[in-house]
């Protein structure tokens, strides 16, 4: 039952992002988040193509996914990879078995450094239009059942929908724009992580947790907040810093 509540909750999520304006990257985070919650895998991330056709890691569960998905990106090669390109979801990958070392050897072999055993990758999708994957790492080989798969591809489809927000192919030029914006934003959040995370002398990850709580907090977009920051408009000195952090300076 708690499951089935917390997968009530989590398409509750997205259809109040069914909305003129969302924060895409604050959606997909939850959605990566989502993806641990109710799966058996360890890892989660998400990525979009730019107006290019290129694809960019725009959210992860953890620093160690985020930085796996641009090794990918940067080899182009992986299942996320091949699904963006094929449109077709690649599930039950078993990272130690011969083919995924001859199909991804870089891939494989440095998802295996980072523990992972199997992995999926999952078209985001609207009828035949893919717009990127969601990428999901399990550290034991144990594979997905049928449910969970259709679970994943059900989490990316109602996100891919409030992604383009149910345009038309015809209005294709908005839907860029909307993307474009979201992957520009990223990096702007990230260079925020990473402001804050050696403020604090914390992790990347724990700064972007007590950057987004704050936001969210105050229902500012992030990508708003990350530009006042960068900017030098916003004293960052007002976030409450991590639990880690003041643990850190309490001791010391």
């Amino acid at each position: 039952m708690a499951r089935e509540r917390r997968l009530a909750e989590s398409f509750v999520e997205v259809a109040d992002s069914l909305v003129e304006d969302f924060d895409v990257i604050d959606l997909l985070h939850r959605l990566s988040a989502r993806c641990l919650e109710l799966l058996d895998v360890s890892a989660a991330g998400t990525l979009l193509a730019d107006t290019q056709g290129e694809l960019q890691i725009v959210a992860a569960s953890d620093e160690h996914a985020r930085l796996l998905e641009l090794f990918a990106l940067q080899h182009d090669q992986g299942p996320s990879v091949e699904c963006y390109r094929t449109g077709a979801a690649r599930t039950n990958i078993d990272l130690a078995r011969p083919e995924s070392a001859t199909d991804w050897p870089r891939f494989a072999a440095r998802a295996r450094e980072t523990g992972h055993a199997a992995t999926h990758a999952i078209p985001l999708r609207l009828r035949n239009r893919v717009v990127g994957t969601l990428h999901l790492c399990q550290n034991t080989p144990r594979k997905l059942g049928e449910d969970d798969i259709a679970l994943a591809q059900a989490l990316a489809d109602v996100a891919t929908i409030a992604i383009l927000q149910q345009r038309t192919l015809e209005q294709s030029y908005v839907e860029n724009n909307r993307l474009e914006n979201a992957l520009t934003s990223r990096i702007l959040v990230e260079q925020v992580n990473g402001v804050l995370a050696e403020r604090w002398s914390t992790s990347v990850d724990d700064a972007f947790d007590a950057f987004r709580s704050y936001a969210r907090a105050r229902h500012l977009r992030l990508s708003e907040l990350a530009a006042q920051i960068i900017a030098g408009d916003f004293d960052t000195a007002v976030i409450p810093a991590p639990a880690t952090a003041e643990l850190r300076d309490h001791h010391s």
